[in-house]
C-alpha cells in the first residue's frame, strides 16, 4: 500500500476530496504507481503529481483509471467535473491575487497612495478590497484582497525625482535667448563677446567635405566593378554562351511503320509500312489507257507514284521538287524498277519525301510515246 502524503493545506476543499477518492481507488486495486502508469498509459510522475494534489488529473487519466480499476465512469467524472470547476476558480483567486500585489507594489513605488476616498469603503478603491489608505495594513503586515493578505510594502515618502531639462537645440544663426526667453544669454556656439549668434561652425563644412569624398570614392568603386564585370563577359567562351534550345522530338511511328519524312526517300512504301491504310490517293490523272495516281501517306510524310492498266514498257516517274523517282512495267516480271509489282499491268514508284500532299507530281510515258502528269485534286 503506497504510504500518501499529506495534501495541502491551501487546497480547493472539492479538489481536495477527490484526490483522497483517487488515492482510494488506487489502494482498492493493489496496484502500485509504476503498474497504474502502465496500465493507463499516464506516467508515475503524473500520477504523483495527481495523488498530491499539486496538478488536477485530465479527463482521459481519469477514464483510464476507471477501465484498470473497475470503476463506474460516469461517476467519477462527475466528480472530476466538480473538482475542475473548483480548480479554475482556485486559478482565478491566485491570478487576482497576483494583480493585486503587482499593482501594490507598484502604487507604492510611484508614491501614488492616496488618502481619496472611493465608492466601497475608506480610503480604498471601489470593488478592489485594497486599502489605499496612507498607513494601511502597517500594522497587520499588509492589505487585505478577496481575504488573502498581502504583503506590506514600504512606502516611498517626498517628492519624486525628475530629469533635468535640456536646453532646447540652438539653430544657426538664431540668437540665444536668456532666462525666461528675454534677451541673448551665452550658450553653446555662442559667439565673441557673447552675443549668443553661432558663428559658421567648421563642423558641418567638414561634415559637407566627407560626404562628397565618400560619394566619390563610391563612384569609382561602381565604375571599377563595372569594368570588371564588362571583361569578364569578353573573355568568356562559347561555351559559357547559352545553347540553344532542343528541338521538338518527332512523335513516335505506329508498329509496322519504319520510316518518316526523309529517311523514306527510295523506300518501297510498302516494305516500309506506309500504303495500305496508311494511304490515299491525293492526285491522278489518265494517259492513253492508263491510270496514273499520286499516293500519299501522313505518317510517313511521303508521296509515290502508282500506274495500273498499263502495258510493258511504259513507265511511271513521282517528282517533289528536285527528288524524283522513276517505276517500270516490266513485261517479263511484271514488276516496277526495284519493287514488287501488284500485276503485270501495274507498277508503282519508290517514295520521296514531302511536306504537303501537292507537293508531289506523277507523270507516265507509255511504250506508244503518250505523256501525261496529274494535277492536284
Amino acid at each position: 500500500m503506497p504510504r500518501w502524503k499529506a495534501l495541502p493545506e491551501e487546497l480547493d476543499p472539492q479538489v481536495k476530496e477527490f484526490a483522497g477518492q483517487l488515492r482510494r481507488l488506487v489502494d482498492r486495486s493493489g496496484l502500485n504507481l509504476a503498474a497504474v502508469a502502465d496500465r493507463t498509459g499516464y506516467s508515475k510522475t503524473s500520477w504523483e503529481r495527481y495523488l498530491n494534489g499539486r496538478l488536477l488529473a485530465p479527463k482521459g487519466a481519469i477514464v483510464a483509471l476507471a477501465e484498470v480499476t473497475g470503476t463506474s465512469q460516469n461517476h467519477l467524472t462527475t466528480m472530476w467535473e466538480l473538482a475542475e470547476r473548483a480548480w479554475s476558480r482556485s486559478e482565478m483567486r491566485h491570478d487576482m491575487t497576483m494583480e493585486a500585489i503587482r499593482i501594490t507594489q507598484a502604487r507604492a513605488a510611484l508614491g501614488e497612495f492616496g488618502s481619496v476616498p472611493a465608492a466601497g469603503g475608506k480610503g480604498g478603491r471601489a470593488g478592489t478590497g485594497v486599502s489605499t489608505a496612507p498607513g494601511a495594513g502597517a500594522g497587520r503586515g499588509g492589505d487585505v484582497f478577496d481575504g488573502v493578505r498581502l504583503p506590506s510594502v514600504p512606502v516611498q515618502r517626498g517628492p519624486i525625482p525628475t530629469a533635468p531639462r535640456q536646453s532646447p537645440r540652438q539653430e544657426p544663426g538664431v540668437p540665444s535667448r536668456g532666462p525666461a526667453g528675454f534677451g541673448p544669454g551665452p550658450g553653446p556656439g555662442a559667439g565673441p563677446g557673447g552675443t549668443g549668434v553661432r558663428e559658421p561652425g567648421g563642423r558641418r563644412k567638414l561634415t559637407m567635405l566627407l560626404v562628397g569624398i565618400a560619394g566619390a570614392l563610391l563612384v569609382a568603386v561602381g565604375g571599377v566593378l563595372l569594368a570588371a564585370a564588362g571583361g569578364d563577359d569578353e573573355g568568356r567562351t562559347d561555351d559559357a554562351k547559352p545553347s540553344a534550345s532542343p528541338t521538338k522530338k518527332a512523335p513516335p511511328l505506329p508498329a509496322g511503320v519504319e520510316c518518316a519524312g526523309a529517311d523514306c526517300t527510295g523506300q518501297d512504301p510498302e516494305a516500309m509500312g506506309c500504303g495500305g491504310e496508311l494511304a490515299r490517293t491525293v492526285a491522278s490523272a489518265t494517259v492513253g489507257g492508263s491510270l496514273v495516281e499520286v499516293r500519299y501517306s501522313k505518317t510517313c510524310a511521303a508521296s509515290w507514284a502508282r500506274i495500273t492498266k498499263a502495258a510493258p514498257g511504259d513507265t511511271v516517274r513521282i517528282s517533289a521538287g528536285a527528288d524524283g523517282q522513276d517505276g517500270t512495267v516490266n513485261a517479263d516480271a511484271g514488276a516496277a524498277a526495284g519493287t514488287d509489282a501488284a500485276a503485270d499491268t501495274d507498277a508503282y514508284t519508290p517514295m520521296v519525301a514531302v511536306k504537303k500532299p501537292a507537293d508531289a507530281t506523277a507523270c507516265a510515258t507509255l511504250a506508244s510515246g503518250t505523256k501525261g502528269c496529274t494535277t492536284p485534286q
